[in-house]
């Protein structure tokens, strides 16, 4: 899951859901005589497994003390090692903001081809975003983002309205004809805006669902203990409901904990991230537990394949442009028992 603080989760392809056809561009053409015209395409080589110029790629990100993290970091990794030209320069990672400005200043001082950052703070560390950029070093921007364009040349992240707006679907869909249906969210920290957007998307896709209401919300911490207290205090307070949807897949653990003391089976749970262990729950359909959103950290795997094509000069495999896009935001895809087998190898631990 994000931290405390989402290629797609086909890891094999560089952004999953892209396949945008250039043929729709020769259309519009009004002229009867054709035999001097050129088609409205480019040959510009697109980002592929083939070798190509050598790119060292530097890699910051933040300390991996949560899953999903540590997960940013091992798909980084893993993708950098698929490439005989690429070689990543990868930090030990920090949550203190001056740590981590450090270690990006010192991939600077390499000369590095190309830099991908995953922020602790976003904000905090604009100015050694900007840095880079100054010094002719692209910015792969990961997830978390700078206060200024002028900081990255591309951004690539999840989507945390989306992720809400996922969940509010899956369950809508479960109970759009139930009258009286009841929900309950188990949320993240409450300071961050991530679970606000997640919150938002939520609300605003049962809004659909007329006859289904948010009977509660609870707020947690993005860890096993938080997810298993709150997920007590819910229980407690709530005696029945249809539908739980949890925000992240770790604290998923603890709720689940929780749910399966007090002996309850009697709804069924949503959760977010990705996790293994959610997806093994899922397969085996054995508890609550029914589907989860993603939010895939199979993204730093993209932001490698972004940052090779930059180093190379190429454009994205799939897509008729000459330069790598400037934003790419993930799409949240729900996962259950009928599509869990395809995206087991991504989930994490």
């Amino acid at each position: 899951m994000p931290a405390p603080t989402h290629v797609t989760s086909r890891r094999g392809l560089l952004l999953g859901t892209a396949a945008v056809s250039a043929g729709a561009l020769l259309t519009g053409c009004t002229s009867n005589d054709t035999k001097d015209e050129k088609p409205a395409s480019n040959d510009r080589p697109a980002a592929d497994d083939k070798p190509g110029k050598h790119v060292t790629i530097g890699f910051a990100g933040p300390q991996a003390d949560h899953g999903w993290l540590n997960a940013i970091n091992d798909n980084a990794k893993s993708r950098a090692k698929k490439y005989s030209d690429v070689t990543l320069e990868i930090t030990e990672g920090s949550n203190d903001t001056a740590a981590q400005i450090g270690q990006i200043e010192t991939l600077i001082n390499k000369k590095v081809d190309v830099l991908v950052v995953l922020p602790a703070d976003g904000k905090a560390l604009t100015q050694v975003g900007l840095k880079a950029m100054r010094a002719g070093i692209p910015v792969v921007n990961l997830d978390r983002i700078f206060n200024s364009p002028q900081a990255y040349r591309c951004w690539i992240g999840g989507d945390n309205y989306g992720m809400g707006l996922s969940a509010g679907r899956y369950i809508g869909e479960q109970f759009k004809d139930k009258q009286g249906a009841r929900v309950i969210e188990l949320a993240g920290l409450d300071n961050l805006e991530l679970t606000k957007q997640r919150t938002q998307g939520f609300d605003a896709a049962l809004k659909n669902y007329p006859n289904i209401k948010k009977v509660a919300r609870q707020a947690a911490e993005f860890t096993v203990e938080s997810g298993q207290a709150k997920m007590s205090q819910l229980l407690q307070a709530q005696p029945k409901f249809d539908a739980l949807w949890n925000h992240d897949d770790d604290q998923g653990v603890g709720a689940l904990r929780a749910i399966e003391q007090a002996g309850r089976d009697d709804f069924l749970m949503v959760g977010g991230a990705g996790a293994l262990s959610a997806f093994q729950a899922i397969e085996s359909g054995n508890g609550v537990l029914k589907a989860t959103v993603l939010y895939p950290p199979t993204m730093a795997a993209s932001a490698i394949d972004l940052a090779r094509a930059l180093g190379q000069g190429k454009g994205v495999g799939g897509l008729a442009e000459f330069e790598i896009p400037a934003s790419i935001t993930l799409y949240s895809a729900v996962v259950d028992k009928d599509n869990v087998g395809q995206y087991m190898s991504t989930g994490f631990k």
